[in-house]
């Protein structure tokens, strides 16, 4: 019994020591685990201030978590230094990555995470483990609280009331809220672009700015005229409302009139091309005009009281004292040139139908005349000119008369004595020509234009044939 329970102890040893090892080695583990660290990568980053992280915040990549914050630690300038933890996929990070804290929402405190943000293009380099980002090229959130301290109470007050009207009036518009906010991002980026080019050019936006001041400025003290703009501008537009078969036509022309108006632009270019010579050839005479412009700033200067005189005439700021003024008591053009009216005890017509009908009476008494006009302006001219008008002006026609019974040889005149102007006479009386047409002192023109035809000549009661010349 005793060498069998002996022998039973010994067997048992064995399993007591492998049982034994195994609860060492399972110690050994955890202690490892627990005190030797996990080796994961880790970085640190310096930042302004940690707004407000707190360990196991997490650290994402392009939208993608990518480690954990592990923790915090205040440095004795003031700055906030965060260790974060990087998985392996995402590890090492190259040099000149930044680091960002932000916010997963608009409200809460313990709602941040940090952005790392690499490099673009080659690095060079990277970050080992347990380096670290330094401030430069990291950024803090920035808080609310902060920006409304920076308010004064009334502004803050003025602040609430302006979100609290902001809620009122998109109350009920939830919809079209959402679809205005749907261009609002390509609208932002025009403006950028739109103020981009706008800061290229600073002393020309000085100069819009200005001049729109100045426009502004103008405008305001005109604005009695403005105002009396506007009921004339509602009237022009009623009237022209009112003849709509005009205005149809207007419009129906207006394309070929915008195509010639842009034929006769393209043609100004040659036009303005065509003055470059005289433009040049000006430059001389400008300069020698230089010496006279001193003369001519005293002259200016004198004529200030004149000119400034003829503005108080033309506008004046008293009531009833001034040209505008004097013109608004005036009666409309319509009134005048198209309207009836009673006038002298009876309904007459506007001045324009009733110079028509009188142009229209006159133009056979114009066409009877118009032939008498070089004769006309003789004897306004006091019969200065001898003889008719062409292109120049008034020139002289010679006549050669002979007489025909002081005829020596064919062809060869002789100078009449006085004594024999009455047989000049007769030998012009012996033509037989006196019902000359008017304007028939001229040779007859080969096209025609100064041939009377037959129903002319009846009209006037002359004879086409007989003229001063001969052919």
């Amino acid at each position: 019994m005793v060498g069998t329970e002996q022998l039973g102890g010994q067997e048992a040893r064995p399993a007591i020591w492998l049982v034994g090892g195994g609860v060492l080695a399972a110690i050994a583990l955890v202690a490892l685990a627990l005190f030797a660290g996990s080796g994961a990568y880790t970085v640190t980053a310096t930042f302004q201030n940690a707004s407000q992280l707190v360990p196991g915040n997490e650290v994402r990549m392009g939208g993608v978590q990518v480690g954990s914050v592990k923790g915090l630690d205040l440095l004795d300038n003031g700055q906030a230094q965060v260790e974060m933890e990087v998985d392996d996929d995402h590890s090492p990070l190259d040099d000149g990555t930044r680091a960002v804290i932000r916010q997963t929402s608009l409200s809460g405190i313990a709602n941040r995470f940090v952005d790392l943000q690499l490099p673009g293009g080659s690095a060079g380099g990277e970050i080992a483990d347990g380096g670290a980002i330094p401030s430069e090229d990291t950024v803090a959130a920035v808080e609310l609280d902060a920006l409304f301290n920076t308010l004064d109470e009334p502004t803050r007050e003025a602040l609430q009331k302006f979100f609290e009207g902001s809620a009122t009036m998109f109350e009920g518009r939830e919809k079209e809220a959402r679809e205005g906010y749907r261009y609002l991002g390509p609208a932002l980026s025009s403006g950028r672009r739109l103020f981009k080019e706008l800061a290229t050019d600073t002393l020309l936006l000085d100069r819009f700015v200005v001049d729109s001041a100045r426009l502004v400025t103008a405008a305001a003290d005109r604005r009695d005229d403005l105002a009396g703009l506007v009921p004339n501008l509602s009237e022009t537009t009623r009237a022209a409302s009112a003849d709509q078969g005009a205005l149809a036509e207007s419009l129906d022309r207006l394309p070929d009139f915008m195509r010639r108006a842009n034929t006769t632009f393209v043609n100004l270019r040659g036009a303005l091309d065509d003055v470059d010579p005289l433009v040049s050839a000006s430059k001389p005479a400008a300069k020698r005009l230089k010496r006279f412009l001193p003369q001519l700033r005293g002259f200016a200067t004198d004529a200030g009281p004149a000119v400034r005189d003829l503005s108080r005439t033309i506008r004046d700021p008293g009531p009833d004292d001034d040209l505008v003024e004097l013109l608004r008591t005036f009666p409309a053009l319509t009134d005048i040139a198209v309207d009836s009216a009673e006038r002298n005890g009876a309904t007459r017509p506007g001045a324009f139908p009733v110079t028509a009908d009188a142009l229209e009476k006159a133009a056979p008494l114009i066409a009877f005349g118009r032939p008498y006009t070089p004769d006309l302006f003789g004897w306004f001219d006091d019969f200065s000119q001898t003889g008719s008008y062409d292109a120049t002006g008034g020139f002289s026609r010679t006549q050669v008369y002979l007489n025909l019974f002081s005829v020596t040889s064919p062809g060869a005149p002789t100078v009449v004595a006085p004594q024999d102007r009455a047989a000049n006479f007769a030998a012009i009386a012996k033509t037989k020509q006196f019902k000359r047409c008017p304007g028939h002192s001229e040779a007859a023109a080969a096209d025609g234009s100064n041939v009377y035809s037959a129903e002319q000549a009846a009209a006037f009661d002359c004879d086409p044939a007989h003229r001063a010349v001969g052919p």
